[in-house]
């Protein structure tokens, strides 16, 4: 056996929280000491908690004073230096990501640091909904194409870097792909164009003599853990209900596209999606009319669970008009 001693692992729990408030996409983030924006975290207790997902609910309720309803895993995020600080050479953490779905709590994190912030805060090339975002023609893609040629032959990756950019970011009549969050923003990360890249040590950031100003960065590796939710959130909407944990018990159908298109990040045609809704069979209405809506009274509906007995996939399977 071998005398080397090997790093030892700490296991942490992350979470992206979600929440729809005012047709935009929140996130709930809790501050450290760096002052830099963070998803709420804390280290697995594997005295204190029988499993992971009751540690990360517990370490929430702990941070936010938040009780969670809606969790799935994600992902583990294991990669070398994710949690490193300068001079820590304490043990490695890995950490187990987690995405959760909640309706506005107001109020309830008054007296808690944690607080929810716009996710398009962090990700503004996202956004869609109005027209393409501004960042993209004047920041990135001049950016990135310039990097892109760059590139030297000797590259290992099945995609040449001119490829990836035209892919990820719907160049030269490739369509834009919103679930390509993760894609974009570790594009964005490789080329050194973001602050969590220069904070890391790589290279490409550390080469350049500024860089532009793309959304808000977080603490550690919690802007890719963010990203790689927002990935999830998008293609599971066409395939899970999960859009309704998101809605109060009865909604109209302007406030459940409007939050469609806040997770999508893309403008969706008014009618299609009524026919869709009508078509996928997922809402009943109440026979109660809202007054609520700053105009003519609207029906309002609920989500129809029998669904879910009905067939294996039900979703929104939306289509854009981008």
């Amino acid at each position: 056996m071998s005398d080397t001693q090997l790093t030892p692992i700490e296991i942490g729990l992350t979470a992206a929280i979600v929440a729809i408030e005012n047709h935009e996409p929140l996130i709930l983030t809790a501050p450290g000491a760096d002052g830099l924006a963070g998803l709420p975290f804390g280290p697995f207790d594997a005295v204190s908690h029988r499993t992971f997902e009751i540690g990360l609910r517990a370490w929430v309720e702990q941070q936010a004073g938040l009780r969670l309803g809606y969790v799935e895993q994600l992902y583990t995020f294991g990669d070398r230096g994710r949690h490193a600080e300068a001079g820590d050479t304490g043990a490695h953490m890995v950490s187990i990501g987690y995405l959760a779905l909640t309706r506005p709590v107001d109020g309830e994190l008054a007296a808690n640091a944690a607080s929810f912030a716009p996710w398009y805060r962090f990700f503004p090339w996202e956004d869609w909904r109005e027209e393409p975002p501004g960042i993209i023609a004047r920041d990135i893609i001049p950016a990135l194409t310039k990097w892109a040629e760059e590139e030297t032959p000797e590259t290992t990756r099945a995609l040449p870097r001119k490829d990836r950019v035209r892919f990820y970011f719907g160049l030269d009549g490739a369509p834009w792909d919103e679930e390509r969050v993760l894609d974009r923003y570790e594009l964005l990360y490789e080329a050194g164009l973001i602050e969590e890249a220069r904070r890391d040590g790589r290279s490409a950031a550390l080469a350049r003599k500024s860089l532009p100003p793309l959304g808000t960065s977080m603490r550690f590796d919690h802007r890719r853990i963010l990203a790689t939710a927002i990935a999830r959130l998008r293609a599971k909407l066409k395939y899970r209900p999960v859009v309704f944990e998101l809605l109060p018990a009865e909604f109209t159908l302007t406030e459940l596209q409007h939050t469609v298109e806040a997770i999508s990040g893309r403008h969706l045609h008014k009618q299609n999606f009524r026919r869709l809704v009508e078509m996928e069979a997922l809402v009943e209405p109440t026979g109660v009319m809202s007054t609520q809506t700053g105009g003519r009274p609207a029906a309002l509906y609920r989500f129809r669970r029998d669904v879910l007995q009905e067939r294996p996939a039900p979703g929104l399977r939306v289509r854009s008009r981008r």
